[in-house]
């Protein structure tokens, strides 16, 4: 009895000893995963610092002046500060006349094509619609074409209709080749809200209008904030479609008055790098006002 004890009592102790070796060897796994945490980290801190590097150099250059530039170069070391780049920009430059064109035409843009497209998503998704799939592959497809083939036409048109060299017509040309795309997008987050919803609202005598208007739009909140931050952005920073339909240059937008600028200063960088900070602060403030609806838009369609 005394040795069969003793050999229970030896793989007792063995079996509790066991987990013990086991469990030694995850040290290294650890090590390594915080290494590749540590390397992942530096290499997203190194690309961010390198992607941050143009635009610091611009920042720093539009507070420089034209001697301190001429005299050290413009990746130099900085030895002044003003801001008397930003009034030439601003007053004698003409981005004070081109930055309200901009807002001129992108404001109603993105409000016109929304809403546009949020009504056609909500008919195409919420009804069952006839050839509704080939309205959305047609949609789809006109934003596959490459816009060089539309320019010649688009300007004919434009020409025609009277339209030419007027801000209209650059609102009316943004909000056609916009709308395809908004309308494919929003077709999916509505179409995955739950049709129980919208039965419930039938049931209880709420009109289609009502129905869009106080259920599907509120619901669709994240895709439309993610939509308004991309639409302003592409919108605002176009030049292609501005050139093609504008001619004069108290009609042109902001990116189109840059090219101006820099055939007007040709060597003073602190001006030009002043126009340019002129011309992406709406932007930024867009997405900086908009950047928790965009996440939470993106995060939506990619669970959706």
């Amino acid at each position: 009895m005394t040795a069969t004890h003793t050999s229970a009592h030896a793989e007792d102790t063995e079996i509790r000893t066991a987990p013990a070796q086991t469990a030694t060897p995850r040290r290294p796994v650890l090590d390594g995963r915080r290494l590749r945490t540590a390397g992942f980290h530096l290499s997203a801190g190194a690309l961010s610092a390198l992607w941050l590097l143009p635009i610091v150099l611009v920042l720093v250059t539009s507070t420089r002046t034209f001697d301190d530039i001429a005299a050290h170069g413009v990746g130099s070391r900085p030895h002044s500060f003003t801001l008397d780049g930003f009034r030439q920009a601003w007053v004698d430059g003409g981005q004070q006349r081109a930055l309200i064109n901009s807002m001129l035409v992108t404001l109603p843009t993105v409000a016109l094509s929304l809403g546009l497209a949020s009504m056609a998503a909500f008919a195409l998704s919420r009804y069952d619609l006839p050839f509704r799939r080939v309205l959305l592959l047609l949609m789809l497809g006109g934003n596959l074409l490459p816009p060089q083939i539309l320019l010649i036409p688009v300007s004919k048109l434009s020409e025609v209709l009277g339209i030419y060299d007027q801000l209209y017509a650059l609102i009316g040309v943004q909000v056609g080749f916009g709308v395809g795309f908004y309308v494919f997008v929003l077709h999916g987050f509505m179409r995955a809200i739950p049709g129980e919803i919208q039965q419930a609202a039938v049931i209880d005598g709420a009109s289609p209008w009502q129905i869009y208007w106080r259920i599907i739009l509120p619901l669709a909140r994240p895709a439309l904030a993610a939509l308004t931050a991309l639409s302003f952005t592409w919108i605002f920073n176009d030049l292609l479609w501005a050139i093609t339909v504008l001619r004069t240059d108290s009609q042109m937008p902001v990116t189109a008055s840059l090219i101006g600028l820099q055939g007007q200063y040709v060597s003073m960088w602190n001006v030009i790098a002043a126009g340019s900070v002129i011309a992406a602060a709406p932007t930024v403030a867009v997405f900086l006002r908009f950047q928790r609806h965009f996440v939470a838009g993106l995060n939506l369609g990619a669970v959706k």
